[in-house]
């Protein structure tokens, strides 16, 4: 595998800065089964451009994260036209870090490549538990035909028996995804977006004690006035403090092995948004690795 140069990378940092990379950034921009709004597949680009501008200095952490971690960035490479295929892709590409001991970052690209993304995880460390920042529950078994479909992102993730799904911030279901999620409350775990308020995160602290995490983030699972720059924006989303305090709390209180952020559409000329999702990248990547020695 061949990485940017440092400069070139996520962050841009110094090409003197050469620590031994423990977090790989792997940009995937697959575009297959978009409905509504397009562009995820200029995601990767945008993201990594923005984070350039992103300060180094954690202040909640109170040190430049990135020196003690090592973040090496993918060269940007051709994904497979075939929807099975990418899932493929990014599958082996994953397979290939986790057993040379690294953590990946992908940067999305549509939410179908969770499903391809989580098989290594699933493989190496029996059971995870998949934890979902999101607008819509992804729970339909398919969607315009297509069982690989984004929206169908997290049933495919939970057709492996060793997959539990805690989700924040959903606000949009079908009737259909009810009636699958009724049949598998064991499994799955919703934080309402309607219900904010009266959310309970000594329960979520408690449910994911201990446990192999792969974080997945739709960028739609924040509110639609801070984040319209996705395909299927929705209002009553999350914000970015409530969001912060629940990775940071995963972090704490669980193994984060791996993560996703997808679903990024630029507009052209609002910079603002690709910033925001590459701040968020570097906040899970930061609070990922500062907990791990704690537990």
């Amino acid at each position: 595998m061949k990485y940017l140069s440092n400069k070139k990378g996520f962050l841009g940092t110094d090409n003197k800065s050469n620590n031994k990379e423990n977090v790989v950034v792997i940009p995937f921009g697959l575009e297959k089964t978009v409905s509504y709004g397009g562009g995820t597949n200029k995601g990767p680009r945008e993201i990594i451009k923005a984070s350039h501008q992103v300060e180094l200095f954690d202040e909640d952490l109170n040190k430049e994260p990135y020196k003690s971690i090592g973040i090496k960035t993918l060269k940007p490479f051709p994904i497979k036209k075939n929807i099975v295929d990418a899932l493929k892709q990014i599958e082996n590409i994953n397979k290939f870090l986790l057993e040379r001991e690294k953590f990946p970052l992908i940067l999305g690209g549509e939410h179908s490549l969770t499903s391809g993304a989580i098989r290594p995880f699933v493989k190496k460390f029996g059971k995870i538990c998949l934890l979902h920042f999101d607008a819509h529950a992804d729970l339909r078994n398919s969607y315009n035909g297509n069982k690989f479909s984004h929206a169908s992102a997290i049933r495919r993730c939970l057709d492996n028996k060793n997959v539990s799904v805690i989700s924040f911030g959903i606000r949009n279901i079908s009737l259909n995804e009810m009636s699958f999620l009724n049949k598998n409350k064991n499994r799955i775990n919703i934080f309402w977006a309607k219900d904010k308020s009266k959310w309970n995160l000594d329960k979520f602290k408690k449910m994911i004690k201990n446990k192999k995490v792969y974080l997945t983030f739709d960028l739609d699972g924040l509110d639609s006035s801070l984040m319209p720059a996705t395909g299927t924006p929705e209002p009553g989303g999350l914000f970015w403090d409530e969001t912060i305090n629940i990775i940071k709390m995963a972090a704490q209180y669980s193994y984060i092995v791996g993560a996703d952020v997808n679903e990024l559409s630029p507009i052209k000329g609002f910079d603002t948004y690709n910033f925001l999702a590459a701040k968020l990248v570097y906040k899970i990547i930061a609070y990922s690795f500062e907990f791990k020695k704690i537990k």
